[in-house]
């Protein structure tokens, strides 16, 4: 049976289990409610019946400044009684550039060929069928984020290790920390209908407490400028230094740490944000005119802006929110984590009252279909303000599954706004199975949009939340962990609402004799504190004792500014050629996005076998010539359980799953997959999951609304608070604002407004960054109409509410008899 006939079997083999699940669910309905008492269908794997073959995964990461090179190995062992095929399905972050594979079989290792990927695909059948050992690995044709790793025809008792190297850049956060992430959790991924199943949608499950496979992982950082400390959402060892000067230091995971979430390192330097330049010589056994054989710089600009908080008051502001039933999902681990959904409320919440007056504004919610608040976008106001807050108030993860073309063609087709550019904000667990055919439309249409993403929750597509962003000229974020949704999404609105960077050019001052080819492509935009990295390759006679000049240059409202890099054409010479890799996975991104063109798949396939980074196009695949024992007969298949963080790890008792398909029903054993290829149950709107020994109309704890979130919710479109019950709830004073009023003959909203601006700043100091931009709001409006008393109206605040804020340092004002604070 060859790779493909395989699959397919698989995949028709679910469809009659599924069929199967169907009948068993319709038969114990009842009521109106069923408890779903499945074990084995759609999938699900328990290691009773179906052994592992996948035993651990070890990690070796090395971080150097901005840049991780790392190893994974993938330890095998058949414990069945016939030769097994071990299918692993896993993640990998999108940017990943994967350059080696080999695996070791009793002692013998096998380095991994890349080849065009039908060959590759023809190579692993053929060794299979002549019952060799053969071992596949690949990215998936759906998504550049999903790789699957195959081990063909091992023996009973056998043991084998893959192991598999690449490279990528890091992501700088907002507060400095350079960020890598190795992640475990692959979420099945919604299969719109009429497409070919999804490969997550068919993959087995268990719940997080049965994964099997454990992590051990070390990683070594380096950095120029010094490390401070590193931080996990994963126990660490203490961090140990390596040098005296603390340029180098290292960590590992605690021991026997299961690989059941993603793991995140914070690695904060002494310095993130200087430009500089890593220049790496080419490979002179390297195949001639290839990208490996010259010279590659890697050029990581941080561009300069005039110090000014002038924010543009035009926009368009599309919010598109996925209301999937997978959003109803926590967006941590953590006991009474918050669901995925509310905590994009508050945001949303957040983001409109942080829109500036005279802008517009819509917002979507899609699923398995989707909806609008209004049939056009419409001019920012009080009551389109108050209307809108209403509807995101009731909100919810009620639309089934995850399909975000339509509603992304929708506003495409609809006409924008004159003079008020349009800018798409996109909040997803990212769970969508047609990446691709999204991100292209997206590029079809980034010349009328700008697009910022958010990938909420472990798992999210990076392939989908960095495509779409790079493809519309946007910024992108993930939110994991512990990290708080709405700090990020501040910062990519305060880019949003930066004034248009136009005419963007590379400047270049080299030797005569040297010409520079980009691999990257220029950027077309460009955001205050956000990182540019740019590659090219040098051609031509370079002398150690040469310097090159290159500059950024980009034109902001009416000035000219320029970022600009001077760099010694002494190249280093490095162990593994990381920048080449870099470079060439770039190109490869970059063409991906045309893979129409003949011509264009002819230079994605040079680029890919040339470098040795995988593709779309292409896999690597080796073959056990000396397999001790041919396999006579077709080995079984057995796939290894990736990690997903499904519903019924937070499944309340009493959880209601509205009717569109895929859903996720939950029982003790662990979640069944259902996709859109199942038969649908037309008939029942509600599933009713009991938890044992909990009674059916048990209701999860209830989390209490934060004040900052209820305060936020109360301040108007024109960035003031009206005086009310609750409002002096929330500050905690008697409630009436005309007794406390320091002029009686003064406008009460302004008096109010006053008492919130020094609440926020005396109790909400540390969460500035969520509400800076609502504050300017507030604080023009009291300037305006408080004029010269506003230092008497803010002693008097500090009085009322019992701190001793200085406001003067914001409002730009005198401010004498104001006690100062931090």
């Amino acid at each position: 049976m060859s790779h493909y006939q395989s699959t397919t079997f698989l995949q028709c083999n679910l469809q009659e289990q599924c069929n199967q699940a169907d009948k068993s669910i319709v038969s114990s309905r009842s009521a109106g409610t069923m408890s779903c008492e499945i074990k084995n269908c759609c999938g699900l794997l328990t290691p009773e019946k179906l052994p592992i073959p996948l035993q651990g995964i070890s990690v070796d990461v090395q971080v150097k400044g901005f840049v991780a090179d790392v190893s994974a190995t993938l330890k095998y062992k058949n414990e069945e009684e016939k030769a097994v095929e071990a299918v692993f399905v896993f993640p990998m972050d999108e940017d990943s550039a994967v350059y080696s594979f080999e695996a070791t079989v009793e002692g013998k290792t096998i380095v991994a060929d890349l080849q065009e990927k039908e060959q590759a695909h023809k190579t692993y059948d053929e060794a299979i069928s002549q019952g060799l050992q053969a071992f596949l690995l690949e990215e998936d044709e759906s998504s550049g984020d999903i790789f699957s790793c195959n081990v063909g025809n091992l023996l009973s008792g056998q043991e084998a290790e893959v192991t598999l190297s690449f490279v990528q850049e890091l992501q700088i956060e907002a507060d400095g920390a350079v960020r890598f992430v190795l992640p475990a959790v692959l979420n099945p991924r919604y299969t719109p209908k009429g497409q070919k199943v999804n490969v997550t949608a068919t993959l087995p499950e268990l719940p997080l407490s049965q994964i099997p496979y454990t992590l051990s992982l070390t990683a070594k950082f380096r950095s120029a400028y010094g490390i401070t400390k590193i931080e996990s959402s994963c126990d660490l060892t203490p961090l140990k230094y390596t040098k005296d000067d603390k340029t180098e230091a290292e960590v590992s995971l605690a021991e026997g740490h299961k690989f059941d979430r993603d793991v995140q390192l914070l690695a904060y330097f002494s310095e993130v944000n200087k430009p500089n330049v890593a220049m790496e010589d080419g490979i002179s056994d390297a195949e001639a005119g290839s990208i490996m054989g010259d010279p590659v710089v890697m050029l990581n600009f941080y561009p300069g802006f005039p110090e000014t908080q002038e924010q543009s008051a035009c926009g368009e502001f599309i919010f598109v929110v996925d209301r999937s039933g997978s959003m109803e999902c926590p967006m941590n681990s953590e006991p009474n984590a918050q669901p995925r959904i509310q905590s994009a409320k508050e945001t949303l919440v957040l983001l409109l009252k942080s829109l500036p007056l005279g802008c517009y504004f819509n917002i979507y919610g899609f699923g398995s279909n989707f909806e609008s608040f209004f049939s056009e976008s419409i001019e920012y106001t009080q009551q389109s303000l108050d209307d809108a807050v209403e509807k995101v108030n009731q909100m919810q993860a009620d639309l089934g599954g995850t399909e975000i073309l339509e509603p992304l063609q929708k506003i495409y087709k609809t006409a924008g706004r004159p003079d008020h550019p349009r800018q798409l904000f996109i909040f997803t667990d990212g769970e969508v199975g047609n990446t691709k055919e999204v991100i292209s439309e997206v590029q079809r249409n980034s010349h009328s949009h700008r697009c910022f993403t958010f990938g909420i929750g472990e798992g999210a597509s990076t392939a989908l939340i960095k495509g779409v962003s790079r493809v519309a000229n946007g910024t992108y974020d993930f939110i994991t962990g512990k990290d708080r949704l709405q700090p990020k999404v501040l910062k990519a609105l305060k880019c949003a609402l930066q004034a248009t960077v136009k005419d963007v050019s590379i400047k270049w001052t080299l030797p005569p004799d040297v010409e520079v080819n980009l691999i990257s492509q220029t950027p077309t935009a460009i955001f205050r504190g956000q990182r540019s990295i740019i590659y090219a390759v040098l051609k031509g006679k370079l002398k150690e004792e040469d310097e090159g000049d290159v500059s950024l240059q980009y034109k902001y409202k009416d000035k000219t500014l320029t970022n600009q890099l001077k760099f010694s054409l002494k190249a280093n010479v490095k162990e593994r050629p990381t920048v080449h890799r870099l470079a060439a996975k770039n190109l490869i991104s970059r063409l991906e996005s045309d893979l129409d063109s003949e011509e264009v798949k002819k230079r994605i396939l040079e680029t890919s076998l040339q470098s040795g980074v995988i593709s779309s196009l292409t896999a690597f695949v080796a073959v056990n010539k000396d397999t001790k024992a041919p396999v006579e007969t077709p080995p079984v298949r057995r796939y290894n359980p990736p990690v997903a963080m499904a519903c019924a790890m937070s499944c309340p008792p009493g959880a209601a799953y509205y009717a569109p398909v895929p859903m996720v029903l939950c029982d003790m054993a662990g979640p069944i997959l259902w996709t859109a290829e199942c038969a649908a149950l037309p008939a029942i709107e509600t599933l009713t999951i009991e938890g044992e020994g909990q009674a059916a109309d048990d209701s999860p704890e209830k989390l209490e609304t934060p004040a900052l979130f209820r305060l936020i919710s109360l301040q108007n479109a024109d960035g003031s608070w009206k005086p009310g019950t609750e409002l002096a709830s929330i500050l905690g004073t008697s409630g009436d604002f005309q007794e406390s009023c320091p002029q009686k003959d003064m406008d009460l909203s302004v008096w109010a407004t006053i008492l919130a601006l020094v609440w926020l700043h005396s109790s909400c100091l540390e969460q500035r960054d969520e509400w800076e931009l609502l504050e300017s709001k507030a604080i023009a409006l009291v300037k305006a109409k408080a004029g010269s008393s506003l230092g008497e109206f803010i002693k008097a605040a500090n009085e009322l509410l019992k701190s001793s804020v200085d406001l003067s340092l914001w409002m730009n004002i005198s401010c004498p008899s104001a006690e100062s604070s931090s």
